[in-house]
């Protein structure tokens, strides 16, 4: 039997990159998703991927997917994107925090308005989101929350600083260390009432998404100093369908939980070769 089936799940972030990768493979693995999104149709944004590709690929592989534009920086329109989740599949037992914003700007010159909007996005929507699905999980005796979270949560440390370089990480990064500390804190809470397990998966390597290369993290999508998108989504999938007392409360990184697991031979990378956040060693 595939591993999500008779489940619901909501993906936020699901037109490109990670966000799509974990969509499509759930659904392939029987879920019926919710597939969330600022940009409904190809072209409505700069980088490539849409809901609507992502839904119709989908469907085309014999899946069953909807799509929800919302903008997630909104309380009122987290609430109408679970609601319409219900109206589409009924109860949510499923919920994967990808969607994340991130402005490259050294922190004296950080508008405060995107600090404030890109936070709403990374840490306040996955506690709204989650706030409004736990009620169905416990209902039904079950449940996974996964959060996609990033190496840039692992801070450089103190001084002195050889590398003084300026890359204005410093709000995304904090976002990031401040998800995985609302995933561990979660998780204890929704510990007594059984199978519903609540986590957090980083990349083992930068994966080169339109994003990151836009970001000039990565030099192309086939740059082989990262791991495909499909890495994640495995992991991700790992975290949602392995048994609740296996997973819960896990900070993690993908190619490591994975080897963890058997789901790969080898892996390498954060969590591996290099230690990786406080949290993922607690």
């Amino acid at each position: 039997m595939a591993k999500m089936t008779g489940r619901t799940a909501i993906v936020t972030g699901a037109s490109r990159g990670i966000g799509q990768a974990i969509a499509t493979l759930v659904a392939r693995e029987g879920a019926k998703v919710v597939c969330v999104a600022r940009t409904l149709n190809e072209g409505d944004h700069p980088l490539k991927g849409s809901l609507a590709g992502t839904v119709a690929d989908i469907r085309a592989a014999g899946g069953e997917a909807t799509g929800v534009g919302a903008d997630i920086s909104s309380e009122a329109e987290c609430l109408k994107l679970v609601e319409a989740a219900r109206a589409a599949y009924g109860r949510i037992d499923t919920l994967v925090n990808n969607a994340a914003l991130n402005y490259y700007i050294p922190t004296m010159d950080y508008p405060t308005n995107r600090w404030i909007k890109a936070f709403a996005v990374n840490v306040h929507a996955p506690f709204i989101l989650a706030k409004s699905v736990l009620p169905d999980m416990v209902a039904a005796g079950r449940g996974a929350i996964v959060n996609i979270g990033s190496g840039a949560a692992i801070g450089p440390g103190r001084a002195p600083y050889a590398d003084q370089a300026v890359r204005g990480g410093v709000m995304y990064g904090a976002s990031k260390a401040a998800l995985e500390r609302f995933t561990q804190g979660l998780a204890q809470e929704v510990a007594r009432h059984g199978a519903i397990a609540v986590s957090c998966v980083s990349p083992s390597r930068v994966v080169p998404t339109p994003g990151t290369v836009y970001h000039k993290l990565v030099d192309g999508l086939d740059d082989p100093r990262g791991e495909p998108p499909s890495m994640m989504a495995r992991a991700a999938l790992l975290l949602a369908s392995e048994p609740a007392e296996k997973v819960n409360g896990r900070v993690t990184y993908s190619q490591q939980i994975l080897e963890e697991f058997g789901w790969i031979e080898k892996g390498v990378g954060r969590g591996i070769d290099t230690v990786g956040s406080g949290y993922s060693q607690i």
